[in-house]
Formats: C-alpha cells, structure tokens, sequence
C-alpha cells in the first residue's frame, strides 16, 4: 500500500483533498484513512505545542500511526502542515512516504483565512490576540526539496487538485510509480 505525506500551509486544502482523494478512493473499493492533524492534536497529540521539537515529534507520531495503517493494507494519508524538511525525509526513509506539497501562496491563503489565523497572526506584536506561531507567517515552513507531486491549489479547484493526487496514487498501486 501507499503511504502519503502531505505538506503545506494552514488553509492550503490539505483536509480538503484528502477526504475527496479517500471518496474516489473508496469509489474503487480502495482502503484509504485520512490521518489529519487537526483532529490528532486533541488526541493522541494533545500533548504536544507548537515548539519545533513538538511539531518534529507530532509528524513522528503521525508517520507511526499513519505506517500501521498501511500495514492493514490501507492507503494512509497524513493531511498536516508538517513543516519540516528533515523529518518528511525521515518519514521518506523509516517508511517510504511519498511527499505531496500542497502549495498556495500567501496571498491567496491570507485572502481565504479559513481560521482566521492569519488575520490574528498579521497583528502588531503584542495585541493580545496575535498567534505568534503560524507557520509560514511568523514561524518557519521548509519549502519540499524533494516533493514527488506539487498541487498547486492558488490555481486549480478542488476537484483537479484531488484528481491529481488521486492518479498519483493510482499509479503507485498499479503500476508501482517511482
């Protein structure tokens, strides 16, 4: 089976394609899970915050689960913002995750602001609401070196983003893609 690694910043569409990738997915009677970051922060990854160390750990532990998955014989798809180069590598070479970078600019995303994360994290410093960790914004994102798809999702909608990953997969599964 496929484990995939997505990648990419708050609001990008990460959850969005995941959850249509696993419907088209299931339409081909394909196992598919989604492990998203979101809903594993209040779980399994409560206990963590967003230093670095905690969100190098956070991936760590979703790469885990995201491995037993496929070992189920189930395509696992981690949909989070995994900032970090080195530890998507680490996934890479622990578990042979393919990288799938999610890009859309700044721009777009502080226009979208599906959180409103964005708004809070552009205040002065010092304004009590202010996030002063966004990733991408106020703290740091590593741009993939080596993302085996780009979906660029500031120009394509939602259904061509997910297609594309969907026949990424496919392919993998079927033909054993590179």
């Amino acid at each position: 089976m496929v484990l995939i690694q997505l990648t990419g910043l708050s609001g990008a569409g990460k959850t969005s394609i995941a959850f249509r990738v696993q419907q088209l997915l299931l339409q081909r009677d394909i196992a598919a899970q989604i492990i998203d970051g979101d809903a594993y922060r209040q779980t399994v990854c409560k206990d963590l915050g967003f230093t670095p160390a905690d969100r190098r750990e956070n991936i760590r532990r979703l790469g885990a689960i995201a491995h037993d998955i496929v070992q189920q014989n189930t395509i696992a798809i981690i949909a989070a913002i995994n900032p970090y180069e080195e530890v998507r590598q680490e996934l890479r070479a622990q578990y042979n995750a393919h990288t799938v970078w999610i890009h859309c600019s700044l721009d777009v995303l502080v226009e979208r602001d599906t959180k409103g994360l964005y708004k809070r994290a552009l205040l002065p410093v010092g304004h009590p609401e202010r996030v002063n960790n966004l990733t991408g914004v106020n703290d740091s994102y590593d741009i993939p070196i080596r993302a085996d798809l780009v979906i660029y999702t500031h120009s394509e909608d939602l259904e061509t983003s997910s297609v594309r990953l969907f026949a990424f997969i496919l392919d993998h599964l079927l033909n054993g893609g590179s």
